[in-house]
């Protein structure tokens, strides 16, 4: 109680209130969607191995929040159980039926989603090629690198988890990078849960600069209660492939993991070597 008295009398207190408060406000406030003719909504969604902020394991729930989320392309971290057989947590096949969303074959585990909990569901286009990718670090970390073949073109998508230390994020950056290398290089879009949220010189993403160009600022998607960190991203290679990101963040998605979904418009035409499509007028979501 002294040091908080202290605080108040320094003014310290109030004035972060008030930021929470701001925050809080802007969280709540309802999400706008850029509706796109000819363009496609692209996600990425840790799902905390679909146990929610109120310490439930509630995989239905995690399907509602994938459902609300309209993805056509969508990456989900923490699909698969941590310890043990790693067989995977959420019912795909509902999944598919009520969205169309098809699981890519990536699990080597009978009953698995994905490659190190990372999973990827499409709506879209043909699957042209998978690689799994096992990242350095002082745990175990994974990638997929999955090509799509749409009617526009090929669309490469890395989909990654990364570690919590920078010098791990660091060094699963540069693996990735040497990975993209070694094939042809094609229109790419890199998502999902980066384990980076600083700017700039500090981030431990920079090295992705080389391929991606700067990161552009991303909304906080974590925790997804109060958000405050941009920890999910979506990177790509191509100007005007992806639209700006936006959280996904209705009271469902607050609840059914510690992260909010991340979203964008993915335009097809930039793998044709077209121009980005002009947007459309924002709708309520």
């Amino acid at each position: 109680m002294n040091g908080l008295s202290a605080l108040r009398r320094r003014g310290e207190v109030l004035p972060a209130l008030a930021v929470l408060a701001t925050l809080r406000a802007r969280a709540r406030q309802p999400i706008a969607v850029r509706h796109v003719a000819g363009s496609l909504t692209i996600a990425s969604y840790n799902v905390h191995k679909c146990v929610g902020v109120d310490k439930r394991f509630d995989p239905w729930r995690v399907a509602d929040v994938i459902a609300e989320t309209g993805a056509d392309i969508l990456a989900l971290q923490e699909a698969d159980r941590r310890l043990g057989r790693r067989v995977g947590l959420l019912d795909m096949a509902a999944i598919e039926r009520r969205t169309g969303l098809r699981l890519v074959p990536l699990s080597i585990t009978p009953g698995g989603h994905g490659w190190h909990g990372n999973a990827l569901l499409v709506r879209v286009g043909q699957l042209a090629g998978v690689r799994r990718l096992t990242l350095p670090g002082g745990e175990p970390r994974g990638a997929v690198m999955v090509d799509l073949d749409l009617p526009e073109g090929r669309l490469r998508l890395v989909a990654a988890h990364l570690g919590l230390l920078k010098r791990h994020r660091e060094r699963q950056a540069s693996a990735i990078l040497a990975a993209l290398a070694e094939d042809a290089e094609v229109p790419t879009v890199m998502l999902g849960d980066l384990n980076e949220w600083r700017p700039g010189q500090r981030s431990s993403l920079g090295v992705l600069e080389r391929s991606f160009g700067p990161a552009e600022p991303t909304p906080p998607t974590f925790p997804s209660r109060l958000p405050v960190l941009s920890l999910d991203r979506m990177l790509s290679n191509r100007p005007g492939l992806i639209g700006a990101a936006e959280a996904h963040d209705t009271p469902l998605a607050r609840l059914a993991s510690d992260h909010l979904p991340l979203r964008a418009r993915l335009d097809p035409a930039i793998l044709a070597g077209g121009s980005p499509a002009l947007d459309g007028v924002p709708e309520a979501a």
